[in-house]
């Protein structure tokens, strides 16, 4: 069983990878499904990946306080505009737009209602 928690976490590392250079393709839902399925199947590849400099403090946000940083929802609403406007350049039917416009309506409302994440005290400067 554990080698296929193993085998699921490194293809949703592939994808969450794949979505850190490819426009309009989600990053963080793979990494965190790539955590979830580390932590089943080998304690050292969830270890490293929420010790990643780049992808864990996304995951380790989650984890702890179910929260999306302000950039990576400022970056999360450019997608979505960017994925709509795309569809209405390309002359997509009324009945995929308004499926769209639900289901990416439903994501921009579950993104903007998490919270931010734990707020970083920063020394006064006297």
């Amino acid at each position: 069983m554990r080698l296929i928690w193993i085998t699921a976490g490194f293809l949703a590392l592939a994808l969450g990878v794949a979505g850190a250079v490819l426009p309009l393709m989600p990053t963080v839902p793979f990494l965190l499904l790539a955590a979830f399925c580390f932590a089943r199947g080998s304690e050292r590849l969830h270890a490293w990946l929420t010790g990643h400099p780049r992808f864990g403090p996304a995951i380790r946000d989650w984890q702890a306080h179910g929260a999306i940083r302000p950039a990576a929802k400022r970056l999360a609403m450019l997608s979505i505009l960017a994925t709509f406007g795309l569809s209405l350049i390309a002359g997509a039917s009324a009945t995929v737009l308004a499926i769209q416009a639900v289901v990416l309506g439903c994501v921009t409302v579950f993104i903007l209602t998490r919270p931010d994440g734990p707020k970083v005290s920063r020394p006064v400067a006297e």
